[in-house]
């Protein structure tokens, strides 16, 4: 990897970070206006055309017509079942939970990488990372552990584990099956495959009865398509195109921090000390993975 794509690949890593951890709060907004399926295929449906239209006024080339078949398959394990279960979950579970539910991803893709795909590099520094970042966001949110034993719990928790799972073969899936078109421009067609199939099937179970076009609910849906998707979701396809994956399966691990910090400064929750210690142990468990990852 040269100097240039290296510093481009770490930025996207940083970005995914930071955005996708204030998309649990628009996305806990958007579900009290919009039904789940809708909601999310709206999202991808607009915002894939955009990115599609962006790529090709810059000069690159739409994808063959054999490469559609498999960047429909990415499109639909990661945003079909990684996305909208995400947004179904949230109507029965706390945002907080959902992030630590969420927080299994890493282990899902070293678990497939290494056995499904027999490639990855697994070593301690990677192992106790991976765990000392489970172990932060388990301490950040630990008071919140009485939740689990309540029966809605589990209706998200099946969805947000077909989530994780989902996202985790997308990932793996969109890495090592080579495509012949640049990567931001198969993402756009991910986003308008899994948009049409979202849209389409939201319709077809009845969610546009459910439709309420609010401000805060059509902001979040803005928020969502330019910065969860059209930056966000751009720069995790270059992450994974250029970085190592047990490296940006960490962004799971920093999510988290920055919903509760959200929570804090926007909500007023409190800043505990459970919260600043999670937030160390994070950090520490990313630093050890990016040095097993090298």
């Amino acid at each position: 990897m040269t100097e240039k794509k290296n510093i481009k690949a770490y930025a996207a890593w940083i970005t995914i970070c930071i955005i996708w951890g204030t998309t649990y709060l628009a996305i806990k907004i958007g579900v009290a206006d919009f039904p789940p399926v809708l909601f999310a295929g709206f999202r991808w449906l607009i915002a894939g055309p955009i990115l599609i239209a962006v790529m090709r006024l810059r000069g690159y080339k739409f994808p063959e017509k054999g490469d559609l078949i498999h960047l429909g398959i990415v499109g639909i394990l990661l945003l079909g079942f990684g996305n909208v279960l995400v947004v179904v979950a949230e109507q029965y579970i706390s945002s907080g939970l959902t992030s630590l539910i969420i927080t299994t991803t890493p282990f899902w893709m070293v678990l497939f990488e290494r056995f499904m795909y027999k490639k990855g590099k697994v070593n301690k520094f990677v192992i106790i990372g991976l765990l000392l970042g489970l172990a932060g966001v388990i301490l950040i949110f630990s008071h919140d552990i009485d939740t689990v034993f309540k029966g809605s719990f589990f209706i998200g928790a099946a969805a947000l584990l077909v989530a994780v799972i989902g996202w985790a073969n997308g990932t793996l899936y969109s890495k090592y099956k080579k495509v012949s078109v640049d990567p931001l421009m198969g993402a756009a067609f991910q986003m308008f495959i899994a948009g049409v199939i979202l849209t389409l099937l939201g319709f077809s179970i009845g969610e546009y009865s459910y439709i309420k076009a609010t401000d805060a609910g059509l902001l979040s849906l803005l928020y969502l398509i330019v910065f969860g998707s059209l930056i966000g979701y751009t720069s995790y396809i270059y992450a994974v195109a250029h970085l190592p994956i047990s490296l940006v399966s960490t962004y799971a691990y920093i999510n988290p921090v920055i919903a509760v910090f959200l929570g804090w400064l926007v909500l007023s929750e409190p800043l505990n000390i459970q919260l600043i210690l999670g937030g160390i142990v994070i950090l520490f468990g990313v630093w050890m993975v990016k040095k097993g990852a090298h």
